[in-house]
């Protein structure tokens, strides 16, 4: 019984905080979308954010949070992920981030977060280190499927859904029997996928009246490339060597559509090329270790090349769910490899909530935007910085994870295992 009534209080907690007014007060608030204010309050009102700045008043009723000599900034954005979709990458059975559809590689209309895991073991240990908002993405195929961006607050998928679809996901980098053994092949292949999908809707009737050749996808596939072909929807790319990046912009012009280049180990070789495209760019910044011969060219200064260049960086952590926490000190290297301080937060925050559309309700601390937030013991790129308070939507999500309790459980060992 207690613990059904335990149960029942924590699933009430997240309304009954929307419910509340609290002023976040003291502490160094860096907007993101503003300079940092100084001694500055937060307001927040049933989740949402009223006022920020030195001079907001504050009601009698609300809750204060002292942040004197803390460190306030929007929840961090991992853009990249697969929280929720796997568990154990080599254990089938946990694993939902890739289709096989046909075994041909394209699987656009493939949306991994439809099976989104909202009690993973792995949502609590992110959270916990400031990371709220993600994006559940799609893995392994030519045309992969769509993304999603969800929060990192509690509740099913529908609590926690931001927007779906925001993005296709590709790899130009796939391989297999029916997408390509080279790349001139691969390329091919997705030229033939993006032709189909172009010529689409001209040419349903004559498909389904079975008067027409074979597509090079299935129906629904083509439908789900329409937003992409549209403008709607970016095209996000995997692409490690500086020609396959050349290559991905190629499509982005043959075809109009707007191309994203995720990856992008050798983006500082064609800098230039990116700053001039306003490409958005998810790179990482924490290793120059290369995976395999398209990522010889890895540096770590590859984001604050790609920064002064023009491109619009987003500071990805890879898709690893184990990972994703990892992104503020991909970011915090970037910085000690040159990228300006204020340029790393944006591209965990605001650049990756412009990127996929949800910038009204996440990314930076502003009126109207959602109370996801972060009042950090100090700089949030520093290792020993630790999130003292994480709210998403107003309510706070920290707690216990499964990390904590198992380093609770093995601090002290019984008698038994002790050496005599």
């Amino acid at each position: 019984m207690k613990r059904l009534m335990a149960f029942a209080i924590c699933l009430a907690t997240p309304a009954m905080a929307h419910a509340q007014t609290i002023a976040i007060t003291g502490g160094k608030v860096y907007p993101v979308s503003g300079a940092p204010i100084d001694n500055a309050t937060v307001l927040i009102r049933n989740g949402r954010i009223v006022a920020v700045g030195a001079t907001v008043t504050i009601p009698a009723d609300a809750k204060r949070i002292d942040a004197a000599g803390k460190w306030v900034t929007p929840g961090i954005f991992n853009a990249t992920t697969t929280l929720g979709v796997s568990e154990i990458g080599q254990l089938p059975g946990s694993y939902d981030a890739s289709a096989q559809g046909n075994g041909d590689g394209v699987t656009p209309s493939f949306r991994p977060w439809e099976g989104f895991n909202p009690s993973s073991p792995l949502l609590q240990v992110t959270r916990n280190d400031g990371i709220t908002t993600v994006g559940i993405v799609p893995r392994g195929q030519l045309l992969a499927g769509q993304a999603a961006v969800v929060s990192l607050g509690l509740g099913s998928l529908s609590d926690v859904l931001v927007k779906g679809p925001v993005a296709v996901f590709g790899d130009l980098n796939a391989r297999g029997d029916r997408v390509g053994a080279a790349r001139n092949e691969v390329f091919d292949r997705l030229r033939a996928v993006l032709d189909d999908a172009r010529s689409w809707p001209g040419r349903r009737v004559a498909v389904e009246r079975n008067a027409s050749r074979a597509l090079a996808a299935r129906a629904r596939d083509l439908d789900a490339l329409q937003p992409v072909l549209g403008g709607t929807l970016p095209l996000v790319l995997e692409a490690d060597r500086a020609t396959d990046i050349e290559q991905a912009l190629a499509f982005a012009r043959d075809y109009r559509v707007r191309v994203a280049i995720s990856g992008a180990t050798e983006g500082w070789k064609v800098a230039d090329q990116l700053g001039k495209a306003g490409a958005y760019v998810l790179v990482g910044a924490l290793n120059n270790i290369p995976r395999d011969f398209s990522s010889l060219g890895a540096r770590q200064d590859n984001a604050a090349v790609l920064h002064q260049a023009g491109a619009k960086v987003v500071i990805s952590g890879g898709a690893d769910a184990f990972n994703a926490r990892n992104v503020r000190y991909e970011a915090g290297v970037a910085v000690a490899f040159g990228m300006p301080w204020d340029a790393a937060l944006r591209a965990i925050t605001l650049t990756p909530a412009e990127m996929y559309g949800v910038s009204t309700r996440v990314g930076s601390l502003d009126a109207g935007k959602d109370a996801t937030l972060v009042i950090w013991s100090g700089d949030p790129f520093e290792p020993s910085t630790r999130a003292e308070h994480v709210m998403v939507n107003g309510t706070e999500v920290q707690g216990p994870s499964r990390q904590d309790e198992l380093m609770r459980r093995y601090r002290s060992f019984p008698a038994a295992y002790k050496r005599p």
